[in-house]
């Protein structure tokens, strides 16, 4: 019996062991953990949330941050791109879990740091959406799957730095060549 109730315990230990590594682990990044701390940008990690999958995207979902950075999406993703409108934020979930990086920015952001983000898209397109999100007000934010980079200006490097580490690295990456403009891989 002891040997049972023990047998048990340690498979209950290894599932919750996995869903930490599968769901990206604990609570928010220290300030020395971050792989961005500049003067104009800050990145944080958050805990995974499940990624289960709406049927509507209009459903409502109590995310961890703002942008989310993982949980419960859309069925579909977006097509890799720019654009000129918001996306919900629900699809825009389902294209961190792929692996995608996704680039916002609020309605106060200046349209000449619009064109530097839209350039720096063009430079490496594969796995990034663009696409403002008014309520940022005037600040950039990237995000990947459980990792979130606000911004006060476009910082080139740290954004970067926060592609290069975290692009093809969600739950069910893709291989950044999968992820061309214009596919919803």
């Amino acid at each position: 019996m002891y040997v049972l109730a023990f047998a048990a315990l340690g498979i209950l230990l290894l599932v919750g062991v996995g869903a930490v590594f599968a769901f990206g682990g604990g609570g928010t990044s220290s300030a020395s953990g971050a792989l961005i701390q500049t003067g104009s940008c800050t990145e944080e990690q958050f805990k995974g949330l499940p990624p289960a999958h709406l049927q509507n995207p209009d459903a409502p979902v109590k995310y961890n941050s703002f942008p989310p950075s993982s949980g419960p999406h859309y069925a579909q993703p977006a097509p890799w791109g720019v654009y000129p409108d918001s996306i919900k934020q629900t699809i825009l979930v389902h294209n961190l879990e792929h692996g995608g990086i996704v680039i916002q920015y609020g309605k106060d952001v200046p349209q000449a740091t619009v064109a530097e983000l839209r350039d720096e898209y063009q430079s490496d397109p594969n796995g990034l959406v663009l696409a403002p999100l008014p309520a940022l007000g005037n600040k950039i934010a990237f995000t990947a799957w459980t990792h979130l980079a606000e911004c006060r200006t476009f910082d080139q490097d740290a954004f970067e730095t926060f592609r290069d580490a975290f692009r093809a690295k969600g739950p069910e990456a893709r291989r950044v060549s999968d992820l061309a403009p214009g596919s919803a891989n």
